[in-house]
């Protein structure tokens, strides 16, 4: 009976085993997590550099009309001179 009641290195050893593959699983878990959050921050950035494109192409557009209004308003004001 005495033996039964103090754990022997084997179930010592079993238990720790059984405690570290839980912890690594925990692990696991959190890098999977970590991995998806990281595509989402990717897929993120990727939309925001393409609205970012968008936005560059408008204002190139708008510099391109206000040049044009400004060269009107440079002829107008040269001829009414």
């Amino acid at each position: 009976m005495a033996e039964a009641e103090h754990p022997t290195i084997g179930d010592l050893t079993y238990e720790l085993l059984k405690k570290m593959r839980a912890e690594q699983l925990e692990m696991r878990q959190d890098l999977l997590d970590l991995k998806v959050r990281a595509s989402a921050t990717e897929e993120h950035l990727g939309a925001v550099m393409i609205s970012n494109g968008g936005i560059n192409t408008r204002l190139d557009r708008l510099d391109e009309r206000l040049a044009r209004v400004e060269r009107r308003i440079e002829l107008r004001d040269g001829a009414d001179a």
